[in-house]
């Protein structure tokens, strides 16, 4: 899933483990992108790319305004928001992810979450 978002370009991934957290999922990924076209273009590839391996059912929320795009894929759940939408929000905080911490580079392994 981060792949991608890296190929679109997008900015401060972050993945929560959510693993002992929530019942919700194993994963939250949390990605910003610069415009509202550029959000509702990730959601699109990333939900193809989904489809592509076979998961399925996908629910996806806010594609058409694009400011915040919700894609639920069953254990992992994912956000995409426009940067001042996301701040406003601040999913970090309510996950008690330490955002003052550089985010972790798409692609690589984060070091204080599991890989997905």
């Amino acid at each position: 899933m981060t792949a991608s978002l890296d190929a679109d370009k997008a900015e401060d991934v972050l993945t929560i483990d959510l693993a002992g957290k929530s019942s919700i999922g194993d994963y939250m990924i949390i990605a910003s992108g610069r415009s509202t076209r550029q959000v509702s273009a990730m959601a699109e590839h990333l939900v193809a790319k989904l489809k592509k391996q076979g998961l399925k059912p996908i629910n996806v929320e806010g594609h058409r305004q694009g400011d915040w795009v919700l894609i639920d894929a069953g254990d992992i759940i994912v956000h995409l928001f426009r940067p001042e939408v996301r701040e406003f929000y601040g999913l970090e905080k309510m996950w008690a992810v330490d955002v003052a911490t550089p985010t972790t580079p798409v692609g690589t392994e984060p070091q204080r979450n599991a890989a997905v």
